[in-house]
């Protein structure tokens, strides 16, 4: 079992910037799809940027140019970078882990595959 614990979140003034970050243990797998999801209130769960073990990258298209998504192999962290935030930003943010898969663009919408997740960390973007 993938355990993920993010953290990082708060509360910023728009244009602001954050970062998260999420440790995850419990798997040895060499290919896999990791990535950051969000949910706002009222709204469904979207993806926001995904990577995987192949080297693609995902972001959704409200983010591009402003959230970088990495990964530290070494301490098996994942991170968020945060720019430019908005309040349609807003939302808990969760990182999520797809065992023994590619990560696929379709991905960002249909988050089945994603059978791990973290606890989320509250994002809260204001005037």
């Amino acid at each position: 079992q993938v355990h993920l614990a993010e953290s990082g979140g708060g509360s910023v003034q728009d244009g602001g910037s954050l970062r998260l970050s999420c440790a995850w243990s419990g798997s040895s797998e060499i290919r896999y799809c990791v990535g950051w999801l969000r949910q706002a209130p009222g709204k469904e769960r979207e993806g926001v940027a995904i990577f995987d073990t192949w080297g693609d990258i995902y972001y959704a298209n409200s983010v591009k140019g402003r959230f970088t998504v990495s990964e530290d192999s070494a301490t098996n962290t994942l991170y968020l970078e945060m720019n430019n935030l908005q309040r349609e930003d807003t939302a808990t943010y969760y990182c999520a882990y797809a065992s023994d898969s590619p990560c696929y663009n379709s991905m960002l919408r249909d988050l089945s595959r994603f059978g791990n997740w973290g606890q989320g960390t509250q994002v809260t973007v204001s005037f």
